[in-house]
């Protein structure tokens, strides 16, 4: 499924801390990041940009800088999402989060629904179900032994175990109805 929208959402828990991640993703990620990003290297563009680099500079609101951050630029289908992902690193404070978050929607994002970027990944084929379930076992992990549980359903081991089984099924079946 290709979405034609762009979401944005804070990433991290919404409290006062030493740093954000506001997370932007889909077709548009790159140029509502630029639209709002002043790179520190003058004439630097975005859109001009290897994935997987950091970039430094400030967000921007017209004139106004809100605050210095690091850039990650991540363009699928090889990002969490499989589509276009940039990542914001800013300092933590709620009210810096929550204005680069506006900012973002204001260039063009739309807020992102709880779980929408795992549902993105899901229904972009990057993860399957037992790996999304996996990654709320993450989130809610209460312990070491939940925690490397949930690891290894991220890393598919539940989905290579079911995969043979699976074959196996569809071979009885194919057979039956032969």
């Amino acid at each position: 499924m290709v979405y034609t929208d762009t979401i944005a959402a804070i990433a991290t828990a919404l409290s006062s801390s030493g740093i954000g991640i506001i997370r932007i993703s889909g077709s548009d990620a790159v140029a509502v990041a630029e639209r709002m990003f002043e790179p520190a290297v003058a004439g630097k563009r975005l859109s001009e940009q290897k994935t997987y680099t950091i970039h430094y500079g400030y967000i921007r609101d017209g004139e106004e800088r809100i605050d210095e951050v690091l850039l990650l630029l991540m363009r699928g289908p090889h990002s969490y999402t499989a589509e276009d992902t940039v990542e914001i690193d800013c300092h933590g404070g709620v009210l810096v989060m929550k204005r680069i978050l506006e900012l973002a929607v204001k260039c063009g994002a739309r807020l992102a629904e709880p779980g929408e970027f795992t549902k993105r990944a899901f229904l972009n084929g990057r993860i399957d179900l037992t790996q999304a379930e996996a990654i709320n076992d993450m989130i809610l992990a209460d312990s070491n032994e939940n925690m490397k549980l949930a690891i290894h359903g991220i890393k598919g081991s539940v989905k290579k175990l079911l995969d043979p089984l699976l074959e196996n099924i569809l071979d009885i079946i194919a057979n039956i109805e032969v």
